[in-house]
């Protein structure tokens, strides 16, 4: 059996590294062999978005890289399905996996489909009910391509099945990322914070404080709208900053607009603020750990968040994952649309406690049934 596997973005590696590692114990014990062949397309692909987490998740180099590189939207879909078609009809795979909801996951499914090639979705049945997001309609249409549908909980399998999708079609797996905290998160915690700030800030700015908050910014729904990058900057400012130094691995979208907006000389000069550049995972998972709480618009911190115990304030008004909240036994709360109850979140955030949420089936051995539901479904 030949399986072509498919990274576009980051988060997308901590995902596939260990169904890498699942069929690599397979083949050392069991039939049938699994050939397996991993595609990158570059949607992700300056060092410090995409290489460091090859060498930290123990990643060999792609077998193939497709160097799509930056550009609109239909722009990354469209170079992708030209040269993904080109891999499939090289090495006809048996089966095409993707994960996760990156404009690579959307291109590599149409293609595979048109090939009619065996589609796995990893990561499947996440609705945040959102159409202005780019990534919900790679969902929907990754979705709606799949012959196995590995859902990460059971908000996300019952999306798919009242969607329409067939039991057999549709499986509850546990949340693969979470894999890889729990096979790194030991290590990551050991690392010297200090370290972390030291080799990756940017300011002059360094950690005195016991306590800390963690900040990540990335969407474009909040750094390229100015109007809501400076509702997000002067709160963190006027009220974040006032109580705790701030602990920002600025992503190079965030860092481009801040610039762009004229915000950013005067960021880098304040002295509560500790402006790193984007770090590698392990970092992060310390920073992770330790944080006061972590104020995000990213999916996979709510995630590891939850896992770790630390409190989340998502900058969004909607999530795709709602057992991370805190109504759902989570460790995230999300904020309105206009953003106007973020102080009142905060501070409800900040007298709260840590305390871990940990999933059904979110236990480290998610890869190994992704594997195995493949390996059925081909009999």
């Amino acid at each position: 059996m030949k399986i072509i596997s498919v990274v576009g973005a980051r988060p997308n590696l901590m995902k596939i590294a260990p169904f890498i590692s699942a069929i690599d114990i397979h083949n050392k014990k069991y039939k049938p062999i699994v050939n397996h062949y991993l595609v990158h397309t570059g949607q992700h692909y300056d060092a410090d978005m995409s290489e460091i987490f090859f060498k930290q998740l123990n990643i060999s180099s792609a077998d193939k890289y497709l160097k799509i590189g930056s550009g609109s939207h239909a722009q990354q879909v469209g170079k992708t399905m030209i040269e993904f078609e080109k891999v499939l009809e090289v090495e006809k795979p048996d089966w095409v996996v993707v994960v996760g909801d990156v404009n690579a996951t959307l291109a590599c499914s149409i293609t595979a489909k048109k090939q009619k090639i065996k589609l796995c979705h990893i990561e499947a049945g996440l609705r945040s009910n959102d159409m202005n997001m780019p990534e919900e309609i790679n969902r929907i249409v990754t979705d709606s391509l799949s012959d196995l549908l590995l859902a990460p909980d059971n908000f996300s399998f019952n999306n798919l099945i009242q969607e329409g999708k067939k039991p057999y079609n549709v499986k509850m797996i546990g949340n693969i990322m979470i894999d890889t905290l729990e096979k790194n998160k030991s290590y990551a915690t050991n690392i010297s914070l200090k370290n972390v700030i030291k080799k990756n800030t940017i300011t002059n700015s360094t950690l005195n404080d016991d306590e800390y908050i963690l900040l990540t910014l990335h969407r474009p729904s909040n750094v390229d709208n100015k109007r809501k990058l400076c509702k997000i900057i002067d709160f963190l400012i006027e009220k974040v900053t006032t109580q705790f130094p701030v602990i920002w691995p600025v992503h190079p979208r965030a860092k481009k607009q801040l610039s762009r907006f004229k915000i950013w000389d005067d960021l880098i000069k304040n002295d509560r603020l500790i402006i790193l550049k984007p770090i590698g995972y392990f970092e992060m998972i310390k920073l992770n750990t330790e944080a006061k709480i972590i104020i995000t618009d990213s999916g996979g911190i709510q995630e590891e968040s939850c896992v770790l115990g630390t409190p989340c304030l998502s900058l969004r008004s909607n999530t795709e994952r709602p057992i991370t909240l805190t109504k759902n036994g989570g460790t995230v709360k999300i904020v309105d649309e206009e953003l106007k109850e973020l102080n009142s979140v905060f501070n409800s955030l900040i007298k709260g406690k840590r305390k871990s949420s940990i999933p059904e089936k979110w236990d480290g051995n998610t890869a190994k049934r992704c594997l195995k539901e493949i390996l059925k479904f081909s009999i």
